[in-house]
């Protein structure tokens, strides 16, 4: 029984809430009830808290004390964060860091609560932020660590069982919030690190009765207000991609890439896996899933940020680039032709800072194309900053509208007017996408079953039916019934051939004043996503 929160505690913490995620990330991710095939808190927790993990296991033994660690631990969790929940664990992380070596575990918990509020930028209670000040709270009452520990997690706990009597659609649809579930894993596995107690909760991921929902990492309700960190130092590419393939191959490849390099996260399971390792030799990274199956969906990054002579690079002040996030091949493609860089897949903040960096430019934009992105960028941007770039994160929700604030864009504006043309641009392109319901949910459109087909128009199910072409074309029917001259429609890898050529015939027929701009967009998940401006 360890007793203290002192080095050895903490590593063992971060080793403890790894595994405690590991076990119940489906769980997590079941919590978020909102019937679209991403955004899971429990997968963005625990890819979040690895990557913590991998820092720790990378930094020196003789640090001299618990906070410098934790803080190592905090810096690789804001690096490797995913969504919005990820981001706020961060923070919360690093409050904790920058408390807990003067004032003790019970006045660190507290900063760590007041660190993930000042994360958000319009803090909604009834989430993991509820459930951090309650714990602090509750801390209070500790007369030694594992007496705080203890009564924290108590707090956290009550707290976490009132979530859906602060948010309603948490209370429709009988499950309590996931964020905040992951932020008492978080404390259950710090209790056992200092006392050796295992007490974890069983984490209920079952949607019952659903009447609503908005879940989807419904952690984060704003913006990430970001901590200055230090450039990044270590292997020189970070190196991504999916792998169908067993869990035997999956095992020989964790072996392999282990060995390689660091930050090695696997997650997934058989089938598909994704795959993330930091590594000097991209091409033996490649060769090590060549011979665990066929690597796809595959992203090389270059991490490092110094010059050939080792001096830190710095940026052209009087430079501008555009960052945009993309998941799809023809998505990125189209970005690139716009002259913004892509970020495939689901980037963490790491991914997103190290691509502002390479511009070279000194004012870059940065557009999410995902709501859940948006916290990740702005952490991004905040960390820029310190590195002496100008970042201006511009809301965008979906590929079409970034595409739309592209097509606006004037260097021969002032930056600041440049991003302000740009988010109007966006704003005024309305988003919508077709999907397939991954979970029930009763929604404004009515009941959702799993398979249905589902279109949301600015994030809200609007129609729900059983033929996807059907669907699409009564969606662009709805969107246009309100205005609007041009559509764009992005296909995804799911599209059933045909569906444009129908579309655009059904548009030309119904709307022929609208024109149409169609590419194939190749995202997972989403067969279409429509743009009206």
């Amino acid at each position: 029984m360890l007793e203290v929160l002192d080095i050895a505690a903490v590593r063992r913490w971060s080793s403890l809430a790894v595994a405690g995620l590991s076990r119940h990330e489906q769980a997590l991710n079941q919590l978020n009830v909102y019937p679209v095939p991403d955004g899971d808190t429990g997968t963005n927790l625990l890819l979040t808290l690895s990557a913590a993990e991998q820092a720790l296991a990378g930094s020196l033994t003789d640090a001299p004390s618990a906070g410098v660690v934790l803080r190592t631990m905090a810096r690789g969790a804001l690096l490797g964060a995913r969504g919005n929940s990820g981001v706020i664990g961060a923070q919360w992380l690093a409050g904790l860091a920058d408390s807990v070596d003067g004032d003790g575990l019970a006045a660190a918990l507290d900063a760590a609560a007041k660190s993930a509020y000042a994360a958000v930028a319009r803090p909604v209670e009834g989430t993991i932020l509820t459930v951090a000040r309650a714990a602090a709270e509750a801390a209070e009452q500790g007369s030694d660590e594992p007496a705080v520990a203890r009564a924290a997690v108590l707090g956290a706990r009550e707290a976490l069982a009132r979530t859906p009597e602060q948010l309603p659609v948490l209370a429709a649809a009988g499950v309590v919030d996931a964020g905040g579930q992951g932020l008492v894993l978080l404390l259950e596995a710090l209790l056992e690190a200092l006392t050796g107690e295992h007490d974890e909760s069983e984490v209920d991921g079952a949607v019952r009765d659903p009447e609503d929902g908005h879940g989807h990492d419904h952690a984060g309700h704003g913006h990430g207000a970001g901590r200055a960190l230090l450039a990044y130092r270590g292997p020189a590419y970070e190196v991504q991609f999916l792998i169908d393939t067993g869990a035997a191959e999956i095992a020989q490849l964790r072996g392999a890439l282990d060995r390689l390099g660091d930050s090695l996260v696997i997650v997934g399971g058989t089938p598909t896996w994704r795959v993330h390792v930091h590594v000097d030799d991209a091409g033996a990274a490649l060769e090590a899933g060549l011979a665990a199956g066929r690597p796809y969906q595959i992203q090389v990054t270059h991490l490092t940020s110094s010059t050939a002579e080792g001096a830190p690079r710095r940026p052209d002040p009087t430079a501008r680039a555009v960052v945009v996030t993309a998941a799809g091949d023809g998505i990125e493609e189209l970005l690139i032709a716009e002259g913004a860089v892509a970020i495939g897949g689901n980037p963490s903040t790491a991914e997103v800072l190290d691509a502002i960096l390479a511009t070279g430019a000194g004012r870059v934009a940065v557009l999410p194309t995902d709501s859940n992105l948006r916290a990740v960028c702005q952490a991004a941007a905040e960390e820029a900053f310190g590195e002496g770039v100008k970042v201006r994160v511009v809301p965008t929700r979906s590929p079409v509208q970034a595409l739309a604030a592209l097509a606006v864009r004037d260097h021969a504006r002032r930056f600041e007017d440049d991003v302000i043309a740009m988010a109007e641009a966006a704003g005024a392109c309305r988003s919508a996408e077709v999907t397939t319901a991954s979970r029930e949910a009763l929604t404004v459109a009515g009941r959702c079953r799993p398979g249905d087909v589902i279109a949301l128009v600015e994030g809200e199910v609007n129609l729900i039916g059983d033929d996807l072409p059907t669907v699409c074309a009564q969606l662009l029917d709805r969107m246009l019934a309100s205005g609007g001259e041009l559509v764009t429609l992005l296909t995804g890898a799911q599209a059933p051939d045909g569906l444009v050529e129908m579309l655009t015939a059904h548009v030309a027929t119904r709307w022929p004043f609208v024109e149409v701009h169609a590419y194939p967009g190749g995202q997972p998940h989403y067969p279409l996503l429509v743009g009206v401006e």
